[in-house]
C-alpha cells in the first residue's frame, strides 16, 4: 500500500462503526480512574509547537517557506484526538502528557500535516494537553463525557492564558483547530474572547471538523469570503452524495465555509480551481485532487484520486479535513493575515 494513503488514516479521530465501537469503549467510570498530572505551560516540553524551538510545525513540503520568524500575527493551534487505541496505563479517559510515544503521534501527525499550513501565516503556539480519550465520543455516560472533556479544556485553557500573559504582547491571533480541538476552541473563544478587548487582535478562526450551529458564538459572525476578517470558518468533509446518520443532531444546523472559494454559498467548486493537498510523504504536494460542494452544514468532496487512494473506502473524511486542503488553508491564512494588518484598527 502506497504511503501517502496513511496520511489520510494515521491521525485524528476515527469514526468507528457501530461493529467495533465497542472496543474503544472504556469500560472503567470517569470517577473511579486516576487522572494524569496537569502540565505547568512554564516547561516548554508541555508545548508541542513554539516558534522558539525546532518542531514539526515549522516543517514544509518542498517549494514552501516556513515564515515564522518574520511573520506578523500568531497561530494557537489546538490538536485533535489521536488517544484512540486500548490504554496501556492506568489514565484511560485523557492522556498522561509523560508518554513520550503518544506525545510522538501528536508531534509527527496532526502537528506536521495541519499545524505547519499555517507556519507562513503566523508564529505557531500548540501545547500538549490531556485530551480526552476516543471513547468520550461513544460513551453512553454524558457525565463521564463532559468530565473528560472538562479536563482537556482546563489544560487548553491554561495554556491559552500563559500564552497571552508571556507571548502575545498584542499580536493579531488566528485560532485552528481540529475535532476535538475545536470543541475546546469554541470555549476558548465564547469564555476569553467575544466581548473582550482580545476580540479586536482576532484575524479569523479556523474551527475545522466539528459542527459549529450558525448561533453558538454570539458577536463572531461566520466568514463569508476569503478576504473577511474576525470571523470563525468550519468544515466537516464527507464524500460526495454521503449524509451521516448524526446530522439531524448538530450538523443539519453547522455552518460550512467552503475551503476552495471560502464562501458559504453551496455552489460547485471543481478540483481545477483547488491549491492542492498535502499527504504522505510530507514533502509533495499533491494540486488539484479535491473538488468541493457545501451541502446544508457538511461539505462534500468526490473521491480524491492518488496513489493508494483505492484504499480509503471510509465515507467520511473527517480526517483528512485540513490536509485535503492544505495549500488552500496555507494561502487563505497568509491574505487575511496580510489584510488584518494593514487595515486601521
Amino acid at each position: 500500500m502506497s504511503n501517502r494513503i496513511f496520511a489520510l488514516i494515521s491521525y485524528g479521530i476515527l469514526i468507528a462503526s457501530p461493529a467495533n465501537a465497542q472496543r474503544y469503549c472504556n469500560p472503567t467510570r470517569f470517577a473511579l480512574s486516576p487522572c494524569p498530572p496537569a502540565p505547568n505551560y512554564a516547561q516548554l516540553e508541555n508545548w508541542s509547537a513554539l516558534p522558539t524551538k525546532k518542531d514539526p510545525s515549522d516543517d514544509c513540503p518542498r517549494g514552501l517557506k516556513n515564515n515564522q520568524e518574520n511573520a506578523q500575527a500568531d497561530v494557537f493551534f489546538i490538536h485533535p484526538t489521536t488517544y484512540s487505541e486500548k490504554p496501556s496505563t492506568e489514565f484511560i479517559w485523557n492522556q498522561d502528557l509523560r508518554d513520550a510515544s503518544l506525545n510522538k503521534v501528536v508531534d509527527e501527525s496532526p502537528i506536521r500535516y495541519q499545524a505547519s499550513a499555517f507556519n507562513a501565516a503566523g508564529k505557531i503556539y500548540a501545547p500538549r494537553y490531556r485530551q480526552a480519550h476516543y471513547s468520550v465520543f461513544l460513551t453512553p455516560h454524558k457525565d463521564d463525557k463532559k468530565a473528560a472533556l472538562d479536563t482537556a479544556y482546563h489544560d487548553v485553557e491554561q495554556a491559552f492564558l500563559y500564552y497571552m500573559a508571556h507571548w502575545n504582547q498584542g499580536r493579531p491571533i488566528i485560532i485552528a483547530s481540529h475535532s476535538q480541538g475545536t470543541i475546546h476552541a469554541a470555549r476558548i473563544i465564547k469564555e476569553h474572547i467575544l466581548g473582550t478587548p482580545l476580540q479586536l487582535q482576532l484575524v479569523a478562526t479556523y474551527l475545522v471538523g466539528m459542527p459549529v450551529p450558525y448561533d453558538s458564538l454570539p458577536g463572531l459572525p461566520a466568514c463569508a469570503n476569503d478576504s473577511a476578517t474576525g470571523c470563525f470558518l468550519s468544515w466537516s468533509s464527507y464524500e460526495r452524495g454521503f449524509v451521516p446518520p448524526y446530522y439531524p443532531l448538530a450538523l443539519e444546523r453547522a455552518i460550512c465555509v467552503n475551503p476552495i472559494s471560502w464562501e458559504l454559498n453551496e455552489k460547485y467548486i471543481d478540483k481545477s480551481q483547488q491549491a492542492g493537498a498535502v499527504l504522505r510523504p510530507f514533502s509533495n504536494t499533491l494540486p488539484k485532487i479535491c473538488d468541493a460542494q457545501v451541502h446544508g452544514g457538511i461539505l462534500w468532496i468526490t473521491k480524491p484520486k492518488f496513489p493508494g487512494s483505492r484504499f480509503y473506502t471510509d465515507t467520511n473524511y473527517h480526517i483528512g479535513d485540513i490536509n485535503l486542503f492544505y495549500l488552500d488553508v496555507r494561502k487563505n491564512a497568509i491574505k487575511r493575515v496580510n489584510i488584518f494588518v494593514n487595515q486601521p484598527h
